[in-house]
C-alpha cells in the first residue's frame, strides 16, 4: 500500500477496507485496559512483530526558565530514564522486539534557549561515528542519557527509540551557526538490540520550540531492522507535513513509522489518536506513536495503529503512563480494490452510487459552488451557518431528521452526507465544510468534510469540543476533494476509534462509509492536506 503515496495514487476508484488483519495480541485492546494482559509466550510467526509504545507521564522541571547546572539537569532526567528502564524490562519480558517512547519525555519543555543547555547531550553523527554508548561510555563528553538508553536496548535485546535534546558545536565561518556557537536540536534516537546508535531525526517543523533550532538540511531517516525491514521516523507535528513525513513513505519498503510525539489534543478533528489512526490508514502503514501524559495540558493519546486495527490508550483521568504492547503484522493489510460488482451491495451504497452518477453540483464561482438544481428527494432545505471549528470558519448544515441526503460548499469544496439513523437523539448534529488556509498554531492549508456533534443545541455550539454522544448514524460522507492525501478520521463516545466500512475514490470525489457504529457519533471527518498551498 506504499504506492498511495506517489502523486495522484491515492485517487483510485473503488478502495475498500478489507476485513482482515492479521489478529493481534496486546497489552492494552481497549483505553484504561491492563498493561499485564499481553502476548502469550508461544512462538511468534515470521509474519508478525512484537512492538511497543509507552505514554509517559514525566518528571518535569518546576521551573523550566531558570538556568541550572548539568548535575541538577541529570538528576531530574534520570527519574524519567529510571521510569523507561521499567518498562524496557516488562516489555522485554513481553517479547517486544522494538519499543518508542514519546517526545520530550527524559527533559520536559517550555524551556528557552539558554535553560535547556544542561539538559543537552553532544549527539556525534551516526553516519561518520559507529559507536555504542553502553559500551564506550567515555568516548564522547556529555552523553549520559545516550549511555543509559543504549544499555537499556542492550539489556532488552530490543530497538528502541527515544526523544532528546542533543547539541552540535558550529563554526562562526557556518553561515547558519547561531551566536551561542552551537546548533540545539530536538532529536529522536533509534540504537539497535545490542545498543549501538543507529541513527538520528532532528526534527524540522518545531512546534513553537524556541530551545530548538531547524536543521539547516532535513533529515529524511529510514532504519532497518531484522524482524521487520524498513522503519521511517519523524516526530509530533511532522505528521500534518510533506516533509519529512511523506516524503520518506515514496520508500515502498517503508511500512512501519516510529513517532515520539508530545501532541495536545484538540478536538473535533485533531486529537492524538484521530491524526494517529487517520494516518495509518491513508498511507496503508503501521504507525507506533508514543505521546506524552500529563492530562491537564490535554496531552494524552498513544497507539499502535494498522490500517485496519488500533490499539490505543486515551486517557484524562488517570496520572499514570501506560505501557500497550501489540503483535503487529510485518506487511500491514490496508485498502483492497473490489470495483462496483453491485450482486451484494447494499441499498445505501447503490443509492450513494446512483446520487454520484446524477451529480448536479457543477456549477462554481471562485467563492463558492451553488447547488442549485439538485433533485428536490435528495436536497437539504436545512438552513447553512458558519461556525468556529479548529479556529477555523467551517459552513455547516444541521442534520435532522432519521434520514436524508445533505450537502454544503466553501470553495470549491461540496461535501455530502447520505444518512439513516435509527433513533433521533435529542442532540445536534451538523455537517461541516473547510476548504482554506488555517494560520492559529501553525499554517497549512486543509480541505475538511466533517459530521460533528455539536456542544450544545445552538448551532454556535458546532465545533465545540465534546468526546461523549449517543446519536447513532448508518451514513455516506465524501466530497469532490483536490487533494490526494485524505486522513479518514472515525471517533465515538468515550475517544472509540472505529474503522471505516468502505473507503476511496469514486467518480472523482473520495467517500468513507460506515455502518454498525459501537457507540454514539462523535466525529466522522475526510481531513484532506494540500501540502503545495502552505
Amino acid at each position: 500500500m506504499q504506492t498511495l503515496l506517489t502523486s495522484g495514487a491515492m485517487s483510485r476508484a473503488g478502495w475498500q477496507l478489507a476485513l482482515l488483519l492479521c489478529s493481534c495480541c496486546l497489552a492494552v485492546a481497549v483505553p484504561g485496559g491492563p498493561a499485564e494482559e499481553g502476548c502469550p509466550a508461544e512462538p511468534r510467526q515470521a509474519a508478525r512483530y512484537v512492538a511497543a509504545v509507552y505514554e509517559h507521564r514525566s518528571f518535569l522541571s518546576p521551573d523550566p526558565l531558570a538556568l541550572t547546572s548539568r548535575k541538577q539537569a541529570l538528576e531530574l532526567m534520570h527519574r524519567n530514564l529510571d521510569i523507561y528502564e521499567q518498562q524496557v524490562t516488562t516489555a522485554a519480558r513481553k517479547g517486544a522486539q522494538i519499543i518508542v517512547f514519546p517526545e520530550d519525555g527524559i527533559h520536559g519543555f517550555n524551556f528557552t534557549r539558554t535553560s535547556i543547555y544542561p539538559f543537552l547531550d553532544f549527539m556525534p553523527s551516526p553516519h561518520s561515528v559507529r559507536w555504542n554508548p553502553c559500551l564506550e561510555p567515555h568516548r564522547f563528553n556529555d552523553t549520559e542519557v545516550l549511555q543509559r538508553l543504549s544499555c537499556m536496548a542492550m539489556k532488552g535485546e530490543m530497538f528502541l527509540v527515544a526523544n532528546l535534546g542533543t547539541k552540535q558545536p558550529c563554526h562562526r565561518s557556518d553561515p547558519g551557526c547561531p551566536s551561542d556557537g552551537r546548533y540545539q536540536f530536538n532529536t529522536n534516537v533509534v540504537f539497535s538490540s545490542n545498543g549501538t546508535l543507529v541513527d538520528r531525526y532532528r526534527k524540522h517543523n518545531l512546534y513553537f520550540e524556541a530551545a530548538f533550532d531547524t536543521p539547516l538540511e532535513m533529515d529524511h531517516v529510514v532504519f532497518d531492522t531484522p524482524f521487520a525491514g524498513k522503519f521511517g521516523v519523524f516526530t509530533c507535528f511532522d505528521i500534518l507535513f510533506f516533509d519529512p513525513a511523506v516524503r520518506l513513505l515514496r520508500d515502498s519498503e517503508v511500512k512501519h513509522v516510529v513517532y515520539p510525539t508530545a501532541w495536545m489534543n484538540q478536538l473535533p478533528l485533531l486529537a492524538a489518536i484521530q491524526i494517529q489512526r487517520g494516518f495509518a490508514i491513508a498511507f496503508g502503514i503501521n504507525l507506533l506513536a508514543a505521546n506524552i501524559h500529563h492530562p491537564s495540558l490535554g496531552m494524552t493519546g498513544s497507539g499502535i495503529h494498522a490500517p485496519l486495527k488500533s490499539f490505543w490508550h486515551h486517557n484524562m483521568e488517570s496520572p499514570e503512563g501506560h505501557l500497550i504492547i501489540a503483535e503487529v503484522a510485518k506487511n500491514p493489510l490496508g485498502l483492497v480494490s473490489t470495483g462496483n460488482a453491485t450482486g451484494k451491495m447494499d441499498p445505501s451504497h447503490r443509492k450513494f452510487l446512483e446520487l454520484l452518477a446524477g451529480d448536479p453540483y457543477s456549477e462554481k464561482d471562485a467563492q463558492d459552488v451553488h447547488c442549485d438544481g439538485a433533485p428536490k428527494s435528495t436536497t437539504n432545505a436545512s438552513p447553512t451557518f458558519n461556525s468556529e471549528m479548529m479556529y477555523d470558519n467551517f459552513t455547516l448544515v444541521p442534520v435532522w431528521g432519521r434520514e436524508g441526503h445533505l450537502h454544503v460548499c466553501a470553495n470549491g469544496l461540496c461535501c455530502h452526507l447520505l444518512y439513516q439513523r435509527p433513533t433521533v437523539s435529542q442532540e445536534l448534529y451538523a455537517l461541516g465544510v473547510f476548504d482554506g488556509l488555517h494560520t492559529v498554531h501553525g499554517t497549512y492549508y486543509v480541505q475538511v468534510c466533517a459530521l460533528v456533534k455539536c456542544g450544545g443545541l445552538g448551532f454556535d455550539t458546532c465545533g465545540q469540543e465534546i468526546t461523549e454522544a449517543t446519536g447513532m448514524f448508518e451514513f455516506h460522507l465524501w466530497g469532490n476533494f483536490s487533494t490526494s492525501y485524505i486522513f479518514p478520521m472515525l471517533l465515538t463516545s468515550g475517544m472509540t476509534l472505529e474503522t471505516p466500512d468502505q473507503l476511496g475514490w469514486e467518480s472523482g470525489h473520495y467517500f468513507l462509509k460506515k455502518r454498525g457504529l459501537s457507540s454514539g457519533l462523535v466525529t466522522a471527518a475526510l481531513y484532506g492536506r494540500l501540502y503545495e498551498k502552505d
